[in-house]
């Protein structure tokens, strides 16, 4: 531990690192649009000059144009590096903060090279003060090693780029390529097969399978989908381009119309936080504009995270939306952070899957079911791409998102630590043990003002209807009901389910994510297993 080092770290802005790296990944619009520009004179090119020189200028064209869009992922991966080195040197700074607020609690003082004594002016010195101030050093070293360790890496990913920047940056990989569904422990081996120069070249050639393997590093996803959001963008225009078209529009195509707007809305609202420059940074997994759309973000690398959670929502879940539900795992982050600064935690939304946006869907536990080998599949993949010791990963489901997340553990299995329920209908399970996590690793919780506490196993929904009962009664029940059977199964918040319960206050279907809410404290503390 050097003098240096301890006062590099406590005066290190980590988010001054974070800047840097927006502002290279910034680069890319411009460096976009630049290549729309060549594009277009290349075209004027061709039109108006033939023969062997104009060839022969157009594949020098060409190859530059190739060069420069090889650069864009070059640009993301920066910004990822720099954002990573933020989040680690973040980390040890806390444990720094830590290791001199338990010098100070026991009377030990620290001086600016990093050095632990005794107070004078509290203690003398004795056989336990020097115990203390032993452990006081090792945090201390662990901080600085942890402040090393993220400067490393960095040097190295850095070092890694300035020299394919000389060599160049991608050359084409082998033949063969894994399927969409391939086991991730497949693709994980497939990739590290491949040269640096092999991924840059199906990152920038191939985004869109590199964007939906699961198995692959975060890092890899994230370019390769952050590579496609004009893609993307350019569908949902065009669509609503047709639908606008329609003079007058019917009444299908007005619903259509709306849809579209949600999901452009939706898309414009992710792009703004993927390219903020906020901490943590976000990790673009996954997208699709198509239908209801669907969104994979992660926040903070959860491949280098201790403490992954992976969070599914529930019904009308949407790509109109994702930015809201994303809103939803950063809180439960935020409060991660706040009990532990010394831990670095990750936070994924996972909304691959089609929720019902009706009652009379979400009734039906089949579109959970056709969610579960995908959900199950990303977990493996997480598992897969993780580096150094595995992280412990919890899985989150709220309201019909519990039923996504209790069938896949049940008939497919889920690469998880702990599950957790909130405001659930039933998990399609009657005891814990069906789950296949440890002992002691489900958790519910369900608020007293929760409409989903009233759901009514189908059994008497039949009987109900057979009575003339409305469709919204017949799903939610009436007043006065005894029993733990909701619609999908025994209730999980009830201790008989045999998991473990934590409390909520008052807030309703929803409310499980608002500020001074136990059960926020309750899902950020399962997180952490504590």
């Amino acid at each position: 531990m050097s003098s240096v080092g301890y006062r590099q770290l406590w005066a290190v802005d980590p988010g001054g690192w974070r800047a840097a790296g927006a502002a290279w990944a910034g680069l890319a619009g411009p460096l976009d649009r630049s290549l729309g520009e060549l594009r277009t004179a290349t075209g004027r090119l061709r039109g108006g000059w033939s023969g062997a020189a104009a060839t022969a200028a157009d594949t020098r064209l060409s190859g530059l144009r190739d060069e420069l869009a090889s650069i864009a992922p070059a640009l993301i991966e920066v910004d990822q590096v720099l954002a990573e080195l933020a989040g680690g040197l973040a980390v040890a700074k806390a444990r720094l903060s830590q290791a001199v607020a338990q010098a100070d609690a026991a009377g030990l003082l620290v001086d600016r090279s990093g050095g632990v004594r005794v107070d004078p002016a509290r203690f003398r010195p004795t056989e336990r003060a020097g115990v203390a101030a032993a452990g006081v050093a090792a945090a201390l070293r662990a901080a600085l090693d942890g402040a090393a360790a993220a400067d490393r890496a960095a040097a190295d990913r850095l070092d890694d780029l300035a020299r394919a920047a000389g060599t160049g940056w991608a050359s084409p990989p082998p033949p063969g390529r894994p399927a969409l569904d391939a086991a991730p422990a497949l693709v994980s081996a497939w990739w590290s097969g491949l040269t640096p120069a092999q991924r840059r070249w199906l990152i920038a050639r191939e985004p869109a399978l590199v964007g939906r393997l699961d198995g692959l590093p975060v890092a890899a996803r994230d370019q390769a989908n952050r590579l496609r959001l004009d893609v993307w963008r350019g569908e949902l225009l065009a669509e609503r381009r047709r639908l606008l078209s329609r003079v007058p529009p019917g009444p299908l195509a007005a619903i259509r119309l709306r849809g579209v707007v949600g999901r452009l809305a939706g898309l414009d609202a992710l792009v703004g936080r993927l390219t903020a420059g906020d901490a943590p940074r976000a990790y673009l997994l996954g997208l699709d504009p198509a239908g209801e759309g669907r969104a994979v973000v992660a926040l903070g690398d959860p491949d280098h995270a201790d403490r992954v959670l992976t969070y599914v929502p529930g019904m009308t879940a949407g790509l109109d939306d994702a930015p809201g539900e994303l809103g939803r795992a950063a809180r439960v982050l935020e409060r991660c952070a706040a009990l532990a600064p010394g831990e670095r935690s990750a936070a994924v939304l996972w909304l691959d899957y089609d929720a019902p946006d009706f009652l009379t869907e979400a009734a039906s536990a089949g579109q959970a079911r056709d969610a579960g080998p995908a959900l199950h599949r990303f977990q493996e993949g997480l598992r897969a791409s993780h580096e150094g010791p595995p992280a412990r990963q919890t899985v989150l489901g709220h309201s019909y998102g519990s039923l996504v997340v209790g069938v896949a553990a049940r008939e497919h299995g889920l690469a998880a630590d702990a599950l957790v329920f909130v405001g659930s209908p039933g998990v399609g399970a009657s005891h814990a043990a069906e789950l296949g996590v440890p002992p002691g690793e489900v958790w519910a919780s369900s608020a007293p003002d929760d409409v989903i506490r009233a759901a009514r196993p189908p059994e008497e929904l039949g009987r109900r209807a057979l009575f003339g009962a409305a469709p919204l009664a017949a799903v939610l029940g009436w007043p006065g009901r005894t029993g733990h059977e909701l619609w999908f199964g025994h209730d999980p918040a009830d201790p008989g389910f045999g998991g473990r319960v934590f409390s909520s206050g008052r807030g309703g279907h929803t409310g499980y994510w608002e500020a001074g809410n136990p059960a926020l404290d309750g899902m950020a503390r399962v997180v952490l297993g504590r």
